[in-house]
C-alpha cells in the first residue's frame, strides 16, 4: 500500500474532513475510492484551499471525523505504464547510457524544477534525465560532470 494523503482535521459538524493529498492523482478521492484497505470509502470530495474536503461512508458526525484526525491514507498502486512510481525507483541501480553503474536510488526528493533521485553515492539526479526504467535499473542520459565528485 502507498501513502496517498493524510486527514488533517474535521470540517463542519456532519463528518466531513480536510485531507492533504501527498499524490498528484486526485482520482484517489473519487467517489467510491477505497482507502486504507477498504476501511474508508470516499462518498464525495471537493478541492478546498490546496487541500480537499472529503466525506467518507459511515463518518457522519464531528466525533467520528475527529477520530480520523492524523490518519494516514493508503491505497494500492495505480496501473499506469507511462508513470514512474517512487516505490518502483527505490533500490534501483542508476546506470548512464553507456551502461556504467552510478549508484542506487535511496529516495526521491521533491524539487520544483524536477524531482531528484537521491543516490547512495550522494549524487542528485533530476528525474527529467531518466530515459528508461527497467525492473531493477534506471537509465539516465545525464550531462557531463553530473557524477563527478
Amino acid at each position: 500500500m502507498l501513502e496517498v494523503g493524510r486527514v488533517i482535521k474535521p470540517h463542519g459538524l456532519k463528518g466531513d474532513v480536510i485531507v492533504h493529498l501527498s499524490t498528484n492523482r486526485s482520482e484517489r478521492l473519487a467517489p467510491g475510492a477505497a482507502l486504507n484497505a477498504g476501511a474508508l470509502v470516499v462518498v464525495r470530495a471537493a478541492p478546498h484551499q490546496h487541500r480537499w474536503i472529503v466525506a467518507f461512508d459511515g463518518v457522519d458526525s464531528l466525533a467520528a471525523a475527529e477520530a480520523l484526525r492524523g490518519t494516514l491514507l493508503t491505497a494500492p498502486p495505480l496501473e499506469d505504464d507511462d508513470a514512474l512510481w517512487v516505490h518502483e525507483l527505490i533500490g534501483s541501480t542508476v546506470v548512464d547510457t553507456t551502461g556504467v553503474a552510478r549508484g542506487t536510488v535511496e529516495s526521491v526528493q521533491a524539487n520544483p524544477a524536477s524531482d531528484l533521485l537521491v543516490l547512495d553515492t550522494g549524487a542528485l539526479v533530476p528525474l527529467r534525465f531518466v530515459v528508461e526504467h527497467r525492473e531493477t535499473e534506471v537509465v539516465v542520459d545525464a550531462p557531463d560532470g553530473l557524477f563527478d565528485p
